[in-house]
């Protein structure tokens, strides 16, 4: 049997390695939706940085996970997707949204807001 390459304690070291950290979760979470441009992405995690949002991007881009269309026009436009391989991850985060939301209500109750169903709410409510 050749040498392994990497090995990992578990399989979900495996995945965690491709959508773990801060950020990536929340950037695949709402690319589910559809396409988004880096300001869209922005406007909905506030509080992540340019430089973090590029690097996050960019490393999901590498892993084959997301797909960055660039347009040919003035200004440069560009937006984000995902691929095949990165649309069989929906399931897992709509799942972690889902417990996510249960433990939010659990620990916090109603001392806690998901900035994301703000955004929503407002929408809906054409605020």
């Amino acid at each position: 049997m050749p040498e392994p390459i990497k090995t990992f304690n578990t399989a979900v070291e495996a995945t965690l390695e491709v959508i773990g950290g801060k950020w990536k979760p929340v950037i695949l979470f709402f690319l589910t939706f559809g396409k988004k441009r880096n300001g869209e992405l922005m406007a909905l995690m506030p509080a992540v940085t340019q430089k973090v949002l590029t690097q996050q991007l960019r490393e999901l881009e590498a892993d084959g996970v997301i797909h960055r269309i660039s347009y040919n026009v003035v200004p440069p436009r560009v937006e984000y997707e995902l691929t095949e391989y990165g649309w069989s991850l929906r399931d897992i985060l709509h799942l972690l949204c889902r417990w996510g939301d249960s433990h939010i209500e659990r620990t916090y109750g109603d001392k806690a807001i998901v900035l994301s169903e703000r955004e929503w709410i407002n929408k809906t409510a054409g605020l």
